[in-house]
């Protein structure tokens, strides 16, 4: 019992040390506060608790795939490490070296493995799957809104590179 919910404290370790090491890429005044926004962007408090259940909900996820004791969970997982390494990736490019553009694109391939996830995970347990799925929407939503301000902000598709 104890090394069943040891398990669960690691998987909920991982998540809070890639949103640590993601939110030591701070806004502040100096960078993301004086980005032309869209009107609909939603207030900082929002994305905090947003994102701090959306990354238990992915930890519930993968301790569900964990506990399923298949042989496939390794690669299935790797998906889900994947996805806390561009996590992080995101914020490095978004906020650590100022590149919009190139955020966006990432935030695409984050996207491409959230599903690869989910279809991974759905092979060894349906309620993993539909635990990654407002995951997967809230990438989509960070998509949209990363792409919006990059274009608000003077970036085209033309601009990736500097």
């Amino acid at each position: 019992m104890l090394t069943r919910y040891a398990s669960l404290a690691v998987f909920l370790a991982l998540v809070v040390a890639a949103s640590f090491v993601a939110g030591s890429f701070e806004a502040g005044e100096w960078y993301y506060h004086k980005l032309t926004r869209p009107r609909w962007t939603p207030p900082g408090w929002l994305f905090g608790a947003a994102w701090s259940v959306l990354h238990v909900l992915a930890a519930l996820a993968a301790w569900q795939i964990w506990l399923s004791g298949h042989p496939a969970r390794r690669r299935a997982l790797a998906w889900w490490a994947l996805l806390q390494l561009l996590n992080v990736g995101w914020a490095v490019l978004f906020f650590g070296i100022h590149r919009i553009g190139w955020a966006w694109f990432e935030l695409g391939l984050a996207i491409v493995a959230a599903a690869l996830c989910i279809h991974r995970f759905h092979q060894l347990s349906q309620r993993a799957a539909y635990l990654m799925v407002p995951y997967l929407l809230g990438l989509v939503f960070a998509c949209v809104l990363n792409f919006a301000m990059w274009t608000l902000n003077g970036g085209s598709l033309t601009r990736l590179l500097p």
